[in-house]
This record gives structure tokens, sequence and C-alpha cells, in this order.
């Protein structure tokens, strides 16, 4: 799997983890997290966005489908002693583990993978603690250029059409904005994808 082949080099580039601290501050912002409250991140990878919170909520789950991903995850939890981490190998979409609720959840550039965003936003409803918050961080809607020809899944999200289907499943958006750029090289040149935070409540 792609994943599992990238996991030990994930962190070394510079710019996943420059979005990651771009996307934790808008959580920051908008969830107002407290050590009392619980997290929930879905296709975490490495953890370099739940690295950015680990002192803003009490106790974190990290998920990802990833065994290579989760593998380098578990290494780095152990080594920085991060006892409120609890990595966990899993496809929410096929069987949800015993966990949860939780006060928040959020996705880093996850959900563009997943072929079902119905299915897995009514996981996110289940998942929620009432008054919970879900926090989507992705591609806007693009032509297809940001992973090039062969990708299956969704060129980037429209605001209006994600807002929609997260209020079917019974989540209420009240927080969009850009909130960073990704600068990709093309033949002719480079070009720059913007990235869309997406809260909603529960």
């Amino acid at each position: 799997m792609w994943f599992n082949e990238r996991a030990r080099t994930w962190d070394d580039d510079p710019i996943k983890t420059e979005r990651s601290k771009a996307f934790a501050k808008t959580i920051v912002e908008q969830v107002q997290p407290k050590p009392e409250m619980s997290a929930l991140e879905f296709g975490c990878g490495t953890g370099l966005l739940s690295y950015q919170l680990k002192d803003d909520f009490g106790s974190f789950v990290l998920v990802d489908s990833s065994e290579g991903m989760i593998k380098v995850l578990k290494e780095k939890i152990e080594q920085d002693s991060l006892s409120h981490f609890i990595p966990l190998q899993a496809d929410l979409l096929e069987a949800i583990p015993d966990i949860g609720p939780f006060d928040a959840i959020y996705t880093l550039m996850a959900l563009h993978h997943i072929d079902s965003l119905p299915d897995i936003l009514q996981v996110f409803h289940r998942l929620l603690k009432p008054g919970g918050k879900l926090c989507i961080g992705d591609l806007v809607k693009e032509d297809g250029s940001f992973h090039g020809s062969g990708f299956t899944g969704h060129k980037g999200f429209d605001k209006d059409e994600l807002s929609k289907q997260l209020k079917e499943q019974g989540l209420e958006p009240f927080h969009h904005e850009i909130f960073y750029e990704l600068e990709r090289k093309r033949d002719n040149g480079s070009r720059k994808f913007p990235l869309f935070s997406l809260i909603a409540q529960k």
C-alpha cells in the first residue's frame, strides 16, 4: 500500500508539519479544547497533527488504516512517553471499535481518499458527543491535477456540497476558511492548491 511504503519518511517533509500547524491553530480557535476533553484523529498517519495538539486535549485516539503509519506512530509515542495517546489501526467503515464518544473529531487530508462520504460522516456523528465538533481540513475542489492520473478519490471538495452532506448527517457547519496553500511543481511550473477547514457541530 502506498502509505505503508512512505510511512518511514513521512515526517521528513517540512510542508506536512507546516500544514498540520496551520490546521491545529484553526482547531484550537474553533473547538477551544480543555484538559478534560477527548479527541479522535481520523487518518492520523504518523500523528503530525495530533502532536501539535498534544497539550490541548486530555486524551487522544489516533486512527489510521495503514499498518506502516501506525507502526511509526507507536514508536514515536513510546519514545516521547505520550501516555494520553492511543494509536489504533482500523478501518472505521468496516467496523467501529469500542471507542468514544469524543468532544472533537478532526481529519486532515484524509477525507478525499474515502469513497463514501455519507458513510464516514455517519460514523463521525455516532462517535461525537452531543455538542461535539467535527473539524475537516482538505483540498478545495480542483481539476484532478493535485494527485494526477490514476487517483480514484475525490478531487477536493466544494464547501456548499460538503456542508449539505454534513447537515444530512446531523452535523451543523458553522465555520469555514482557507488555512493553507500547498504548492506543487508541475511540468509547466508550479501550482498552488488551497486547503480549507470546515467545522461542524453535532
